[in-house]
C-alpha cells in the first residue's frame, strides 16, 4: 500500500515538475520566497489593524505564535521523525527532476511552507470572514500557490504538500479556538473588573 502511494506520488511530482518553461521558473520561484509576498503581507495587516484596532496586538501575536508552532511542529514532529527525502535530494530522481533553484534541507515530509500556508489561511479566514467573506478565497489561493510552487520546483513531492496542508489546517483551528478562549477570559476579567467598580 506504501509502496503504491510512493509510486503515484512521484509519477505526481515528476507530472507537474515536468510541465516547465522559462516563464513559470522565474514565476515558481518568486511564488516560493517569502520575501515576495511583502506586499501581502503588509495588506493583510492593514485589513487586521482595521478590523480589530487596539486588538490587534493580541491577534498579531497569536499569528507570531501560529507560525512559530506550525513551522517547528512539522520539522521537529515530522522532517525528524520520517526523514523522507526531498525529491531533489533522491539520488534516483535527480535526473528527472527540473531544478531551479538550490533544493533545501535534506527532508521534505512535510512541507513546511504548506504548512505555515495553510495554518496562517485557517487562522484568518475564520478569523475575519464575517466583515471579509472574500478574504477565505484570497488566504487559500496564495497557500496553494505556495505549495503548487514547492511541487514544480522539485523541493517537495505533493504529498508533503498535502500533509502539509492537513496539518496547517489543523494548527490553524487549534490557534483559532485558543484565541477565542483567551479573548473569552479577557472579557470576563473585564466584567468582573466593572462589577466591582459598581459595587
Amino acid at each position: 500500500m506504501l509502496a503504491t502511494l510512493d509510486k503515484l506520488d512521484t509519477q505526481l511530482l515528476l507530472l507537474i515538475n515536468g510541465f516547465h518553461n522559462g516563464f513559470f521558473d522565474y514565476i515558481m520561484v518568486y511564488f516560493s520566497s517569502k520575501w515576495f509576498w511583502l506586499p501581502f503581507y503588509l495588506l493583510l495587516l492593514y485589513f487586521i489593524i482595521r478590523r480589530f484596532r487596539l486588538q490587534s496586538f493580541l491577534v498579531l501575536a497569536f499569528v507570531a505564535l501560529l507560525i512559530l508552532f506550525s513551522d517547528q511542529l512539522s520539522v521537529h514532529a515530522f522532517k525528524d521523525v520520517f526523514e523522507r527525502l526531498r525529491p531533489c535530494h533522491n539520488q534516483n530522481l535527480v535526473l528527472l527532476l527540473h531544478t531551479v533553484t538550490s533544493c533545501g534541507g535534506q527532508y521534505g515530509f512535510v512541507s513546511s511552507h504548506a504548512a505555515n500556508g495553510f495554518a496562517l489561511a485557517t487562522f484568518l479566514s475564520f478569523l475575519m470572514y464575517k466583515p471579509f467573506k472574500w478574504l477565505p478565497w484570497v488566504m487559500f489561493l496564495w497557500a496553494v500557490l505556495v505549495g503548487y510552487s514547492r511541487i514544480y520546483l522539485g523541493a517537495h513531492y505533493p504529498g508533503d504538500v498535502l500533509a502539509g496542508a492537513l496539518l496547517g489546517l489543523f494548527d490553524g483551528f487549534l490557534m483559532f479556538r485558543l484565541y477565542l478562549l483567551v479573548v473569552a477570559l479577557q472579557q470576563k476579567r473585564k466584567g468582573g473588573i466593572r462589577f466591582r467598580e459598581m459595587k
